[in-house]
């Protein structure tokens, strides 16, 4: 059971992972040991609500293919182990991120006393500078 927040949870099954060569420089321990993460999540087929799935789904994000799967890769570490935990951290936020909702703003105006005292600064920054001008005898 992987657990996302309070109440979002998806099984173990609705996860598809496989380890795989990690990409770059490192020479023998890349080149033999397969400590990279592929991480596959098909959005449609999981057990997360409607709302969720729709949220996700309409999230611009280059991860998720056309057919719906969310494909993670994780190789920033030497181990399958840290690569797997670090997977599991990052489909948690994705989900986290596209299902949370922000509030609504509600446009301010500046009250009578700001708008008076941003006045007052710019006739003493204006009277400033005029002083700085060149002086008549």
């Amino acid at each position: 059971m992987i657990f996302i927040s309070d109440t979002i949870s998806l099984d173990d099954d609705e996860v598809e992972m496989s380890a795989i060569r990690s990409q770059g420089a490192g020479g023998q321990n890349v080149n033999k040991v397969s400590s990279a993460i592929h991480l596959r999540f098909d959005i449609n087929t999981s057990s997360l609500s409607d709302f969720h799935k729709q949220r996700l789904l309409e999230s611009k994000d280059s991860r998720i293919t056309k057919d719906g799967v969310l494909i993670i890769k994780a190789q920033q570490f030497r181990t399958q182990e840290k690569n797997k935990l670090d997977a599991f951290q990052r489909l948690q936020q994705f989900i986290i991120d596209a299902t949370h909702i922000n509030k609504a703003r509600r446009p301010t105006k500046p009250s009578k006393n700001a708008r008076r005292k941003r006045v007052e600064q710019k006739k003493q920054r204006s009277q400033t500078k005029a002083l700085r001008g060149k002086v008549d005898f």
